[in-house]
């Protein structure tokens, strides 16, 4: 016979005989679906800009290109006449962009049609294509076009079901998502060094191809999962009723979508990791390590890993900060947390600002990008895996998907904005390039900082 859950009184958590190192088994399965998830689109998003903006977008080829003509006209017409470098930027913006729009649409098929399970079964089988596609120069906007359908499929049911794997009021749903974070920061990670090695070393093509594979394992790592996953949400008790919200779940809602408006703009500052802060790498930094009379030069792509490590060499010492600080009653508000991420991304942009000054007409050391990578890490860590529990802790369970949705879609502006702010890249000083992402990443962190007080009645956590 099965064992029932007991409760331990003193966490407020739901312990059981087969949990994982304490937490529910499920959550080590969908850790690793989106560990391989993770690494086939960074492996992807490392080399895109430098393939287009190095090789494709300067050759001949680009002709070959299905719907190129098409695509460039239409951003002709909206922002003027674009080089390689800016027409890149853009289409790298509407990529990663669209990539956090799609999932809108996810959520609405698993709440209203398919339910979780089978919808990322659909996404992660179309983005293993996609990576695929990629692999060949005459399919870059098909492929593109694949994976962005296939993510919004994705995304937002793997982290929805992670929240499903606790019972309301269990204590270890912030350490869980903080867990699950880790596995996504794992496999963006191991991507540039995979991919970026990869594409770099041998050809872009088997780089791409390398994501695919890794999509794959992640897929079959995920239908491995099945007897350790939460039940979709579209199979319980009046999950398809049409009652009207309550003023709660209205209120909830109604947070949500305040607080996407300035995490945007944390995401447009933040995603420039894979697009101006790369072609800083390639162009304006010194990646020489010197010791001893040798010299090693840093591969352009390996820069990409160092944030998500970062993310899991640190996260540890975060939770252990926070828990020391809940134990005093001081530990930070959801709220002053996400304020204060954004101003670690504003502190990390002034850095490579004063980077900029300092060498002049020289190459910066790149032990500028690392002190930016450390400081924006800490950043990310205060905004994104917290925001996440908000999300699934406050949402009405009935649109749970959707409500995740609409808070990934934030990455959908941000991103768009992202590839808007890039273009800039080549016509403006490198200072002021990067003063003008820090205003707007500590713009960001201002209103979060003002919201507090008005949706303190809201998050009713």
């Amino acid at each position: 016979m099965r064992r029932l859950p007991a409760p331990d009184a003193a966490a407020g958590e739901m312990v059981t005989p087969r949990d994982f190192l304490g937490h529910p088994r499920g959550l080590a399965f969908l850790f690793a679906t989106e560990m391989w998830e993770r690494f086939s689109y960074y492996g992807m998003r490392t080399l895109l800009v430098l393939y287009m903006v190095k090789y494709l977008f300067v050759s001949d080829h680009v002709e070959t290109v299905i719907g190129y003509r098409a695509l460039k006209h239409t951003l002709e017409l909206v922002f003027g006449p674009l080089g390689p470098q800016p027409l890149a930027s853009q289409v790298y913006g509407l990529y990663t962009g669209l990539v956090y729009f799609t999932p809108l649409l996810g959520g609405l098929l698993a709440d209203r049609v398919l339910g979780q399970r089978r919808t990322v079964i659909l996404g992660a089988s179309l983005m293993a294509l996609g990576h695929f596609m990629m692999a060949f120069e005459r399919l870059l906007f098909l492929a593109l076009l694949v994976l962005i359908f296939g993510s919004g499929a994705f995304k937002p049911n793997t982290t929805t079901q992670v929240g499903g794997l606790y019972p309301p009021g269990d204590a270890r749903r912030d350490r869980g998502y903080s867990i699950y974070y880790v596995g996504i920061n794992l496999g963006a990670f191991l991507a540039p060094l995979v991919c970026g090695t990869l594409g770099e070393g041998i050809g872009w093509h088997f780089g791409f191809a390398a994501a695919g594979v890794g999509m794959l394992i992640g897929l079959v790592v995920y239908l491995l999962a099945t007897p350790f996953l939460p039940p979709d949400e579209i199979t319980k008790p009046g999950a398809r009723s049409g009652a009207p919200l309550t003023s709660e779940e209205r209120g909830a809602i109604w947070a949500i979508l305040l607080l996407s408006i300035p995490v945007a703009l944390f995401w447009a500052t933040y995603e420039q990791q894979g697009n101006t802060i790369a072609l800083w790498a390639e162009d304006n930094t010194d990646r020489f390590i010197r010791l001893f009379g040798f010299a090693v030069e840093i591969p352009t792509t390996w820069f990409q890993a160092f944030n998500p490590f970062m993310i899991f060499a640190f996260t540890p010492l975060l939770i252990t900060l926070w828990a020391r600080q809940g134990r005093r009653g001081r530990e930070p508000s959801t709220l002053t947390k996400m304020a204060l991420g954004c101003f670690g991304l504003a502190a990390g942009n002034l850095i490579l600002a004063v980077s900029a000054v300092t060498a002049g007409a020289e190459k910066a050391s790149w032990l500028w990008l690392f002190v930016y990578f450390i400081v924006i890490t800490i950043g990310e860590l205060y905004l994104s895996p917290t925001s996440l529990s908000l999300v699934s802790k406050i949402a009405p369970a009935r649109a749970a998907s959707l409500m995740m949705a609409v808070w990934l879609g934030t990455s959908f502006g941000g991103n768009l904005l992202a590839g808007f702010l890039g273009s800039y890249w080549s016509a403006m000083a490198k200072p002021a390039f990067f003063l003008m992402i820090t205003a707007i990443a500590a713009l960001a962190g201002i209103i979060i900082a003002l919201f507090r007080r008005p949706l303190r009645g809201l998050l009713k956590e």
